[in-house]
């Protein structure tokens, strides 16, 4: 499986944390395939920067990612983040899929952008609400031509109406 590119125009270089939020998608996805340790995939991920293993049934396959012009310590901060926090994340997450899904009932890559969109509306407040919302429909749509995209910014949309209401007030609200 070869990790999808986004678009650029000419000369347009993704952006390190977007590089690392892709990247971390990638090491959830992989983790959460084979059960590799979080330790151990973003050792994989940093030593090896240009093809990791292939975690899953098929080991012949290999995953393409590139970690050039990342921000490492952001990726590995997702990566454990999303580790450390999944027992508060996962339940976030429930609550607002269709009644009768569940997480573990979604395509494991969508699995993976929720986790990691979700941990940096929990943690990540230096990263305003709506930009983390954004990079992660970005992710959902390198990877899914369908309705997944929508998924993601419903979702995470609701979550960050709860857990950062106030970047959501209008200006004079509140306070």
């Amino acid at each position: 499986m070869t990790l999808p590119r986004r678009k650029k125009t000419s000369g347009d270089a993704p952006k390190p944390r977007t590089v690392s939020r892709m990247a971390a998608v990638q090491a959830l996805y992989q983790m959460d395939l084979a059960g590799t340790d979080a330790g151990e995939v973003i050792e994989q991920f940093m030593a090896t920067p240009d093809v990791v293993e292939g975690a899953e049934a098929d080991a012949s396959e290999d995953l393409s990612v590139s970690l050039e012009g990342a921000d490492t310590t952001f990726f590995a901060e997702v990566v454990k983040g999303v580790v450390r926090r999944q027992r508060d994340i996962d339940p976030l997450v429930d609550q607002q899929l269709r009644t009768g899904w569940r997480l573990v009932r979604v395509d494991s890559i969508l699995r993976a952008i929720l986790r990691g969109g979700v941990f940096e509306l929990l943690e990540r407040t230096d990263v305003p609400a709506r930009v983390t919302i954004n990079e992660y429909i970005n992710i959902a749509k390198a990877f899914f031509e369908a309705d997944e995209p929508k998924v993601v910014n419903g979702v995470l949309d609701r979550i960050a109406h709860k857990v950062r209401a106030k970047e959501f007030e209008a200006p004079g609200e509140g306070a």
